[in-house]
Order: structure tokens, then C-alpha cells, then sequence
């Protein structure tokens, strides 16, 4: 219940989907939580109120990609320390590779890894030792199950590598780097009971759509004690997608 009890936390686009059950998880394992988000002050503030009321210290933070990292040093001189850092903002980049300019391309590495690297970049001399960092992939980065996902696999694909040099850059203050790919998930970008929700159900060895909460708690997991060991690798919560 208190695993993560006296650690500081910080969650990019922790306003919504999977970044606000991320922030309640953490909060629940006892994590003190700071967020960002860019739009939704309503839902950031209701999001603040939940971790709150769990007894834990919440911060919200606005803070667009590009400024990212002065968001994580805030976090860090608000919440007195910084261990886990979970890069979960992104944008999806949905379509096909000739309806996409190059100022889309832009904008889409800007948040799904350019933000992800300053992120990481500023947090790696706060993080204490034994610290974590998860980031938020996509089961799109190991399977494309159909046209329209070249862009979006692209930058998603790219957390993989970037994981994998942060776990080996710094394993030897034992901080660990582990990528989360999500399948399906029941969010307000891609809702189950949206238009586009049975052809990705055809994908799945699950029939049914992901929730926020699920891939929270493997959030949590990677980021507790018993996770210490794991570093450099993908942990895959898709419903099948890839089986």
C-alpha cells in the first residue's frame, strides 16, 4: 500500500487518460506527485483535489513540451527531491506518410521525443540514486497492424533506444529506464466506444479495449521497490496486440 511512501514523483500530462491514473496510482502507493499539463486547468485541478485527498502533497504544473525541463527542476524544488519521473505527455500523428508535412513531423518528435530527452536530460542530475524513469511508448512501436501509423510508430520506436541508453548511462547510481507500451486504452484521444475501436479490437487477443487504471498500475510497479532489478526493457500492457 505505502511502497512508495516518502518518494517525489513527477508525471508529464498528468491532466488526463492514463497520465491522471498515473498520478492517482502513484499518490495511492504513497508518492508525493507533482504534473504537467498544457490545456484542461479544470481537470488538472481535479486531479490535484483526488491527490489531496489521499493525504499526499500534489503539484500542478503548466508547462508546454518546450518547457519541459524547467517544469522538472519546479517539481523538483517543489516536491524537495525528485525519484521517479514518468514521461507520459504525447500526441498521436495518425494518417498517411503523404498527408503529413514536414512541420507535422516537427511537431510530433517535439512531444513524443524531443520532450521526452529534455525531460530526462534535466532529471538525471536531480533523481536520486535508485531513481526511476519510465516512459510512455505505445504497442505501435513493435507492431503496425495496418496503414496510417508511420509517424506515430516512428516516434514511439524512438523511446525504445533512447530507453536503453539512459538504463546503461545511469545504471551505476542504479536508476532504471523501462518503456511501457500500451495497446488499446480506453481514453478520451481513443475511446472504446469510438469509430475506430472495432478494427483495433479485431488486433487483440483480449476483446476488449485497455483502461487508464491498468497501465497505471504497471506505472507503479516499474516504479517500486520490487521493480529494481528491471532496466532497459520494454513491459507491454496491449491485450494481445502482439501475441
Amino acid at each position: 500500500m505505502n511502497a512508495l511512501l516518502n518518494k517525489f514523483a513527477l508525471v508529464t500530462g498528468g491532466s488526463r487518460g492514463i497520465g491522471a491514473a498515473t498520478v492517482i496510482a502513484l499518490a495511492e502507493a504513497g508518492a508525493d506527485v507533482a504534473f504537467t499539463y498544457n490545456s484542461s486547468p479544470d481537470a488538472a485541478t481535479a486531479v490535484l483535489k483526488e491527490v489531496e485527498r489521499l493525504g499526499r502533497r500534489g503539484f500542478a504544473i503548466k508547462a508546454e513540451a518546450a518547457a519541459v525541463a524547467n517544469a522538472v527542476r519546479e517539481a523538483h524544488g517543489s516536491l524537495g527531491g525528485l525519484d521517479i519521473l514518468v514521461n507520459n505527455a504525447g500526441v498521436g500523428a495518425i494518417g498517411p506518410i503523404g498527408g503529413f508535412t514536414l512541420a507535422d513531423v516537427d511537431r510530433a518528435l517535439a512531444v513524443n521525443v524531443r520532450a521526452v530527452y529534455a525531460a530526462s536530460q534535466a532529471a538525471a542530475p536531480l533523481l536520486s540514486d535508485g531513481g526511476r524513469l519510465i516512459h510512455l511508448g505505445s504497442c505501435a512501436a513493435a507492431r503496425v497492424t495496418g496503414p496510417g501509423m508511420t509517424l506515430y510508430a516512428m516516434t514511439k520506436a524512438a523511446l525504445v533506444g533512447l530507453s536503453k541508453g539512459l538504463a546503461r548511462e545511469l545504471g551505476d547510481r542504479h536508476i532504471t529506464s523501462n518503456v511501457v507500451q500500451p495497446g488499446p486504452i480506453d481514453t478520451d484521444m481513443n475511446p472504446a466506444d469510438g469509430p475506430y475501436a472495432d478494427p483495433q479490437i479485431d488486433h487483440l487477443a483480449l476483446d476488449r479495449f485497455g483502461t487508464p487504471a491498468e497501465v497505471a498500475a504497471a506505472i507503479t510497479y516499474l516504479a517500486g521497490p520490487n521493480a529494481a532489478y528491471i532496466t532497459g526493457t520494454e513491459l507491454t500492457i496491449d491485450g494481445g496486440h502482439a501475441a
